[in-house]
């Protein structure tokens, strides 16, 4: 059972419409809202069934706009709120909700049936089965009674990015039976210890108040461990959002009874306590209707590894019908991280500047970097759990498997109608086309395509029909991307306007004389490698000196090659090349501050290049790009509003990735149609792909989360005269296949 008592989810007053009505029910999706009159009144409830009846009912169109007192159920099963839990329960044996109400009639609260993996609100986080773990930086008393120490606790729990800060409040007087007298002589010695620090490292109502200020100021969640029931009055006042209850006081029912009544979510660690007590103190919550998380705990100080047990993590799962988490008073961050991997999803850790401070709290504290990369460490774990759906092969692997897998080739010449058999097909690497594992659907099969010795074999030779190349019409200029070896081949097959040539560092080494042989009329476009030889990934960020002028030695060399390709082209008059500038990290996401150094540095690289008669045009990047089968982390020209000021102060345009940029929204959670507003005015060109989630690049038009015809209306008014190419991953396959499903896709929208 849940006593639910805020009630603005449930409540309609009665001169409402019925029309807010059914509004109201679609929102709140309890199917059911109760009519309350202006002072708070029960009138009435209303169902998703009652409404239905009703208009089932109506002979002629139903007025929705009447008022919803007109046909609110008045008959209906209700509680006191002084009855006993055990009444309100059996009530909910036949019902799912129970309206609870004062003497006067007035609506105080909702019990409701306890929902399976139910999740719990703590102010602004949810914690449920599929939220993020919140962790809490335990303060305590490590503050030993100092504001300011407090405060930059708090300081450092932000930087190291915790949920929350989590403090502990004590009435000495009422909560000892010697009213906290620390020279108590009769004390035994742990206890005087105990008191002796707790009578000096106290802070005063007002501080713990000052301190809750400062943490909601800092953008970080206050929350405190009331150790008795004047402290837990204390915090009532000042608005606690949820409460952290103790080892000590699992078994202090009466306590309990008290925290449960303020109606907030309860945060129980589990430690000294038996499963026999842990089961009572359960059932008790739930008798009261509170929303509750188990920890497990061992409460010493520090903890043994070996008494550790979070395998019993499983077990309080079982017990509490609960999210569950883990409070560890243990050496290091390793016990944590395995926490959460099983299944942890609030995590608490005591947390101290400093461990050699008095106090036995701080000797088994996190430091703040040590704090940071645990809470870094949770993050990662949280992002590898994934689920147990089907497998897919990852974007990444995706890459990997073309270079190291194998595939099904043929070792004849076929003609077009031709029959494959068993002995015409071998298996070879790189992994280019259909997997071995079809090698039984391919036999049988008739050719619908000429294919050469040593051809691959790809998915769309199973399928009855193929997508033919043609001539296509777009409203903008458009190319297609090709290498020196293809680009012929795939020009003889449609009708672009201009050509974007893909270097590889290999092809910088070729003679372009072997490959063009006349002139052609079109425009150009170039894309930088990123690999260079010798591992060398472009970089014209980079701050070590030595790799940032190699990395402008090479982009100069690719400019240079531009020139020279530049005369095969008629219509190409100032030639744009495409370029990854760099700025990547292997770790970790930089900070602001850290980005405007590398664009600063970025500058400067350009500066040393001789550009004349062509144009640098810096590509958008995703947050996780994939450089070469492996992933990393990208800082620069993935930020919108980074990306306009560049431009709008340097003079510099862009190639728009319209599938990295889509990856940066979703990972950062902007809206991706403000993003291309924003810098639509400096794009010059367009690379155009589907995405999906975080890192899926490259996706087939239609195939990942982009609403193209939505795009395509924006870009006609921000960047209207933007050049584009399908940039489908994989799409110069089989001739150029993957480029004419996109522009199929593509055509009439853009």
């Amino acid at each position: 059972m849940i006593i639910d008592r805020n009630l603005r989810p449930y409540i309609i007053f009665t001169e409402d419409s019925i029309l807010n009505a059914l509004k109201k029910i679609e929102e709140n999706q309890g199917r059911i809202i109760f009519c309350v009159s202006e002072n708070g009144q029960l009138e009435g409830l209303l169902t998703n069934g009652d409404i239905i009846r009703w208009l089932t009912q109506q002979k002629e169109n139903a007025d929705l706009s009447q008022a919803v007192s007109e046909i609110a159920n008045q008959s209906y099963l209700y509680a006191f709120q002084n009855d006993p839990p055990q009444k309100i329960e059996s009530y909910l044996e036949k019902v799912l909700y129970v309206p609870i109400i004062d003497q006067h009639g007035h609506l105080t609260a909702v019990a409701r049936r306890r929902k399976s993996n139910e999740g719990i609100n703590i102010s602004n986080f949810l914690i449920s089965e599929t939220s993020p773990t919140f962790v809490v930086a335990e303060i305590g008393i490590n503050h030993n009674g100092s504001l300011e120490l407090a405060k930059q606790l708090v300081d450092e729990a932000v930087t190291a990015g915790a949920n929350c800060a989590k403090f502990q409040m004590r009435d000495m007087t009422s909560l000892y039976q010697n009213a906290g007298e620390a020279n108590d002589a009769k004390e035994n010695l742990g206890t005087q210890y105990t008191l002796d620090l707790l009578s000096r490292f106290q802070l005063t109502t007002d501080e713990m108040f000052q301190i809750f200020d400062y943490c909601q100021e800092q953008g970080i969640l206050p929350l405190c461990t009331p150790w008795d029931k004047g402290s837990l009055e204390a915090l009532e006042t000042y608005g606690m959002p949820a409460y952290k209850v103790a080892s000590a006081d699992l078994t202090n029912h009466e306590f309990l009874t008290a925290l449960a009544k303020t109606n907030k979510p309860l945060i129980c660690s589990t430690g000294m306590s038996t499963e026999q007590e842990i089961q009572e103190s359960v059932q008790l919550l739930r008798h009261l209707g509170v929303q509750y998380i188990l920890l497990q705990c061992n409460s010493t100080y520090p903890a043994p590894f070996k008494d550790i047990n979070l395998k019993y993590m499983d077990r309080l799962k079982t017990i509490g019908e609960c999210p569950v988490g883990y409070s560890g008073h243990e050496r290091g961050t390793n016990v944590v991280i395995a926490a959460v991997a099983r299944g942890a999803k609030v995590i608490e850790k005591h947390f101290t500047l400093d461990r050699a401070m008095e106090g036995n709290d701080h000797k088994v504290s996190l430091l703040p970097h040590e704090f940071q990369t645990m809470i870094e460490g949770i993050r990662q774990v949280e992002e590898s759990l994934g689920t147990d759906s089907d497998r897919r092969v990852t974007q990444g692997e995706m890459m990997n498997r073309v270079n190291l897998a194998k595939s099904l080739v043929v070792n004849c010449d076929l003609a077009i109608g031709d029959t494959i058999t068993a002995e015409m097909i071998e298996v070879k690497s790189p992994g280019r086309g259909l997997q071995p594992n079809r090698r039984e659907d391919l036999i049988g099969k008739t050719a619908k395509r000429p294919l050469q010795a040593g051809d691959f074999f790809y998915p769309s030779d199973l399928e009855e029909e193929k997508v033919q190349s043609r001539n296509y019409h777009f409203q903008r200029a458009w190319g297609l991307p090709v290498r020196y070896h293809d680009f012929e081949k795939i020009l003889s097959k449609t009708n672009p306007d201009f050509l974007e040539f893909h270097l590889s560092y290999k092809d910088m080494e070729e003679s372009i004389e072997d490959y063009l042989k006349g002139e052609y009329n079109l425009d150009l476009v170039v894309h930088s490698p990123e690999l260079f030889a010798g591992d060398h990934t472009l970089d014209l960020c980079s701050q070590d000196e030595e790799y940032r002028q190699y990395s402008i030695q090479e982009l100069q060399r690719v400019i240079n090659i531009t020139r020279t390709l530049k005369p095969y082209f008629k219509k190409a008059t100032r030639p744009c090349i495409v370029t990854n500038i760099g700025g990547f990290t292997f770790d970790f996401h930089l900070h602001h501050s850290e980005r405007q150094k590398l664009y600063e540095l970025l500058l400067k690289s350009l500066s040393q290049l001789d550009t004349a008669g062509v144009e640098i045009i810096p590509q958008t990047m995703p947050p996780f790009p994939w450089h070469f089968g492996g992933q990393r982390y990208h800082n620069l020209f993935v930020d919108a509003q980074e990306i306009a000021e560049f431009c709008a102060n340097h003079q510099y345009r862009i190639c728009l990735d319209i599938s990295h940029s889509k990856l940066a929204c979703n990972h950062y959670k902007w809206s991706f149609q403000e993003f291309v507003e924003t810098v639509g005015a400096y794009t010059a060109h367009l690379h155009i792909a589907d995405s999906e989630g975080k890192d899926g690049e490259g996706l087939q038009i239609g195939e990942g989360e982009i609403d193209f015809h939505h795009l395509s209306q924006t870009l006609a008014k921000v960047a209207q005269n933007a050049l584009f190419i399908p940039e489908i991953w994989q799409g110069h396959e089989n001739e150029g296949e993957g480029f004419w499903i996109a522009l199929e896709r593509l055509e009439g929208l853009f």
